[in-house]
């Protein structure tokens, strides 16, 4: 029996953050209709940076990339990273440790986005796993 991350790997990622977010990644259909070349490089160096295989596993990667839009102030793209790291298998309290640590350099506004956006996935059931 495969696991939601299993199946969250098998898709690009930019089809999870489209699904967590339609509105907010829409510009990737855009940007394909505008440059087609641009735009199928642009999705094979996220596909390498998002996707599996390298050292770093996704779950981890997709921490990285919400503390940095957190403490940009950016909700919605926080929001998706943050569901993307929970469909690689990363446990509410993987993320609240990680929100506390991004807290470190990012002061208390990035400690507190983070914990809104994962109170509101907590609130949604969005942790099956613990």
């Amino acid at each position: 029996m495969s696991t939601s991350a299993e199946k969250s790997a098998a898709r690009p990622a930019s089809s999870s953050y489209k699904e967590a977010n339609p509105k907010l990644y829409a510009f990737l259909d855009w940007m394909a209709q505008q440059d087609p070349d641009y735009a199928q490089a642009f999705q094979k160096y996220t596909a390498i940076c998002t996707g599996e295989g390298q050292a770093l596993p996704v779950k981890y990667r997709e921490m990285v990339m919400t503390g940095i839009l957190v403490f940009m102030g950016r909700r919605e793209g926080a929001e998706a990273h943050l569901k993307r790291a929970i469909e690689h298998g990363a446990t509410k309290r993987e993320l609240f440790e990680a929100g506390q640590a991004a807290g470190v350099p990012g002061g208390g506004i990035t400690v507190g986005l983070w914990m809104q956006i994962l109170t509101q996935l907590d609130q949604e059931g969005a942790f099956k796993n613990g």
